[in-house]
């Protein structure tokens, strides 16, 4: 989804504007239900956005999503330096994360980095999602638990749960089992 056709300027201001770009957003949805998959923010053209605008716009649709279990996990693509810093000016002041990547013109996918802090617990757990592309509680407590100090699953599938409600991790089910995979995943595709 490129910021630019929503907004038709590279300057992205205010948090009235925000929210029509929110609804305009929430209208470009695909209808039918897809798999778990990145949903890219492509600020590619976008010199500015403010933190009003952001809140109401990335970080409504990042809430609107999560909340309704949605397929879609929204990720900043493309963001300059000054949009950066204003995604994380929100994602520090809500306490909040969300995922942020470099998408080329072939959809190549790199430099994925979070914007926003998780807990140093939380942390860990999602370099772990990343490092091993899908894990399960189970898989964690076996080859983490003692290092952790942990005794049973119940931490590691809290800590999956939250990250998945947060957005930055996708979560779904085979049998009666969970499975988490990161949100985008680095690739090349001229390899």
């Amino acid at each position: 989804m490129f910021l630019i056709e929503i907004s038709d300027s590279p300057v992205l201001a205010g948090a009235v504007n925000g929210k029509i770009a929110f609804a305009d957003m929430i209208r470009r949805l695909p209808q039918t239900q897809a798999q778990p998959q990145p949903l890219f923010l492509d600020f590619s053209g976008i010199d500015v956005a403010t933190a009003s605008y952001l809140r109401e716009s990335v970080f409504a649709l990042k809430d609107y999503l999560r909340a309704r279990n949605s397929s879609y996990y929204p990720v900043v693509a493309n963001a300059l330096s000054e949009v950066w810093d204003e995604v994380s000016v929100i994602a520090s002041a809500k306490n909040d994360v969300i995922v942020a990547c470099e998408v080329g013109d072939s959809d190549d996918v790199q430099n994925i980095e979070l914007i926003g802090n998780l807990d140093p617990k939380q942390q860990m757990t999602f370099e772990m999602v990343l490092k091993f592309g899908e894990v399960d509680a189970n898989f964690l407590m076996k080859n983490f638990g003692d290092a952790e100090r942990t005794k049973n699953t119940t931490a590691w599938n809290n800590r999956l749960a939250n990250l998945a409600a947060r957005g930055v991790v996708r979560e779904h089910s085979r049998g009666r089992s969970k499975f988490y995979t990161p949100v985008v995943t680095e690739k090349s595709n001229g390899n």
